[in-house]
């Protein structure tokens, strides 16, 4: 693979993610962060890792569970499109009706 690409909701996942996390613990908030962004490199030498998203059953839409994190992705001939990045405790019907 040649590149992973972020969609702007996706980064805006992560700005929401940063500022809720950072109301308690700013330290904490940068590490979830970080550990996210670290998480979905591996996609470049291993896209398949991601298990595929029960609500999609598509081979091409995909997850990686990192925490409390699903982070949604979708496999292209020569990038990975990180669409969302959502908590696993929400609703994630809404959210994936973009990815389609």
């Amino acid at each position: 693979m040649e590149q992973i690409k972020w969609t702007k909701l996706a980064l805006k996942d992560l700005d929401s993610i940063d500022d809720y996390i950072s109301q308690d613990s700013t330290y904490y908030a940068q590490k979830t962060i970080e550990n996210i962004l670290d998480s979905v490199k591996i996609l470049l030498a291993h896209p398949l890792s991601g298990r595929i998203v029960p609500e999609f059953e598509k081979k091409e839409i995909r997850e990686l569970i990192i925490g409390n994190y699903r982070i949604v992705y979708k496999i292209y001939p020569k990038k990975i499109s990180i669409v969302r990045v959502h908590h696993a405790a929400r609703d994630m019907s809404k959210a994936l009706k973009l990815v389609r």
